[in-house]
């Protein structure tokens, strides 16, 4: 079994889509907008998407939900965490070893906690 898709909720998919389309920019995923509330970014087995809720209710992040990257060397996740606040995400962690991986810690903008780990 592997996971198919995440997905996280915003309440502005403009600045969602500012800051998801800046923070993979350099990561080759493309990136599609099915319709006006839901945008994927796509790779080889890989697909993330923002999106508001369908039930029109205000999105929320939950208590202890994290979506976990992989990104690659440490430089790549002190750089993914650095850009991730310099676009306005707020550190949740800042990079270092935790147990076997090299890991930050992030929440974007709408307060979903990321994970970027070597």
């Amino acid at each position: 079994m592997k996971m198919n898709y995440c997905v996280v909720g915003t309440n502005d998919m403009a600045a969602a889509n500012t800051f998801y389309g800046a923070l993979f920019a350099q990561s080759g995923l493309q990136s599609m907008s099915p319709s006006d509330r839901m945008t994927y970014w796509l790779g080889e087995d890989f697909a993330f998407a923002t999106a508001t809720p369908f039930d029109t209710n205000p999105a929320t992040n939950g208590n202890g939900t994290m979506v976990g990257f992989c990104v690659g060397p440490e430089a790549e996740v002190k750089r993914l965490h650095a850009l991730a606040v310099e676009l306005g995400g707020s550190c949740e962690g800042a990079p270092g070893q935790r147990g076997p991986k090299f890991s930050a810690y992030i929440r974007d903008l709408d307060g979903n906690k990321l994970c970027f780990s070597d």
